[in-house]
């Protein structure tokens, strides 16, 4: 389950656009940062996504991925020309296909490297949705299947697409807006499939054009329900309308770091069987059974794009980093898999994180103070940089990275010396402890 949110530049303090996303996934499914240079391609050349191959083009625009790492598309992403896309699981009335086919986060990516605008994404995403459909397993420890919705921006506009199997409807976004896992588009919405209304009158759930609400219509209820998104959506735009008109890169991160009680020292990821948050934990099932794997927030400033990515999972025990498209990234090691490395930079955090969730608030608090001085300190940095060449912002973002690295090592020494008392509840523990053995922690 995750969230996606969008301010305009009618509701930014400096009239730039700025997304953000969280990626939740399974707990040991490890997030991978990739960039992927602009690449020419062969007349008649196929292009082999998750499961299937369909026809390349020409030539694909350059793109930073953030994608579960055993998936070729992405749960969000950016390109060179400032578009910028997050998905979202959307459970519907039509059954999710299970054959290997294109699955969302496949449209997510070949929407970024075919597409230069928000509504150039938006056309690449539904044509080659009533084209090939969407199926196929999208989970990585149990099957999942679900549909998708989308929100697409780029620094003039943002629309979010939401669909159910080949229907679909689009909504231009006018301010601030965000989406959640459920379809949030109603009975007013400026683009549609053909016969998206019909094919809901012909089955019973509307009467009419009149009475036609998308979401309710084509909503499936219980898998809509037990996801929380009805809850994280008014959450989202919640914190997005509280500051409106003065939305920051900063508002974005704490944003992603929602825990509703955030400013509550009672706040423990280890409460509830049901729920979910913004910033999401994983605790015992069946519903509680992701969490936040990958962050992004991408400011569309004139001039000058930049991505801020924490590359590691649960954005409330880590770091934002900058990174631009055109500089590429640093060294990041080896790619992770579904296994601890400690080479890896995911699983490096990931061992900080699932050291913290065993005294959440006393853990964390041994160290927030300074994670936050070295954020501010990496936006006091990019803001300083109005034309710094390639190898200027290159040589920062490593440095981001490095600062970022050494200081979760330090953190983690830190954490894991604290005497653990390990009040925690017996089922959030057997599920944190499953979680560990099979991702064959050093526990």
């Amino acid at each position: 389950m995750c969230d996606t949110l969008v301010a305009l530049g009618n509701s930014t303090k400096d009239g730039s656009v700025i997304f953000a996303k969280n990626s939740d996934r399974d707990p040991n499914e490890a997030h991978e940062l990739v960039s992927v240079p602009r690449t020419k391609h062969a007349e008649g050349s196929m292009v082999r996504c998750t499961y299937v191959e369909i026809p390349q083009v020409p030539e694909t625009y350059a793109v930073l991925l953030a994608k579960p790492f055993w998936i070729w598309g992405a749960e969000m992403g950016a390109n060179e020309h400032g578009v910028v896309i997050g998905n979202e699981a959307v459970f519907t009335k039509i059954p999710a296909g299970k054959e290997p086919g294109l699955i969302g986060m496949d449209y997510l990516r070949l929407a970024l490297e075919r597409a230069a605008t928000a509504r150039e994404a938006l056309t690449v995403i539904t044509q080659l949705l009533e084209k090939y459909g969407q199926s196929g397993n999208c989970g990585f420890a149990h099957k999942f299947y679900y549909h998708n919705s989308f929100l697409i921006a780029d620094p003039e506009e943002a629309w979010v697409l939401e669909t159910a199997d080949r229907h679909w409807a689009a909504e231009r976004v006018r301010s601030v807006r965000s989406i959640s896992n459920q379809i949030t588009i109603g009975n007013e919405f400026d683009l549609a499939s053909a016969g998206l209304v019909e094919y809901a009158i012909e089955r019973g759930w509307c009467k009419s054009r009149d009475d036609f609400d998308f979401g309710r219509c084509y909503s499936d209820f219980i898998y809509t329900r037990f996801s929380d998104a009805y809850n994280r959506y008014c959450r989202t735009s919640e914190l997005l309308a509280a500051d409106k008109g003065e939305i920051t890169v900063e508002t974005m991160m704490s944003a992603l770091r929602d825990h509703r009680s955030n400013h509550s020292s009672k706040y423990s990821p280890d409460r509830g069987l049901s729920g979910a948050d913004v910033c999401k934990h994983f605790s015992f099932g069946p519903i509680r059974i992701d969490q936040s794997t990958g962050s992004m927030i991408t400011h569309l400033k004139p001039g000058l794009n930049t991505n801020w990515v924490t590359g590691t999972s649960a954005p409330c025990t880590g770091l934002f980093k900058p990174v631009w498209l055109d500089s590429g990234l640093p060294d990041l090691g080896p790619a992770p898999q579904g296994e601890y490395d400690d080479h890896s930079l995911w699983w490096q955090h990931e061992l900080l994180h699932r050291s913290v969730l065993q005294d959440y608030q006393e853990r964390l608090n041994q160290y927030k103070d300074e994670r936050d001085q070295l954020e501010e300190g990496f936006l006091q940095q990019v803001r300083q940089l109005n034309s710094a060449s390639l190898e200027e912002r290159l040589s920062l973002t490593a440095q981001c990275f490095e600062t970022a690295g050494q200081a979760t090592k330090r953190w983690t020494k830190k954490v894991r010396s604290t005497p653990n008392l390990d009040g925690r509840p017996i089922l959030h523990r057997i599920a944190l402890r499953g979680a560990n053995q099979q991702a064959k922690f050093p526990f």
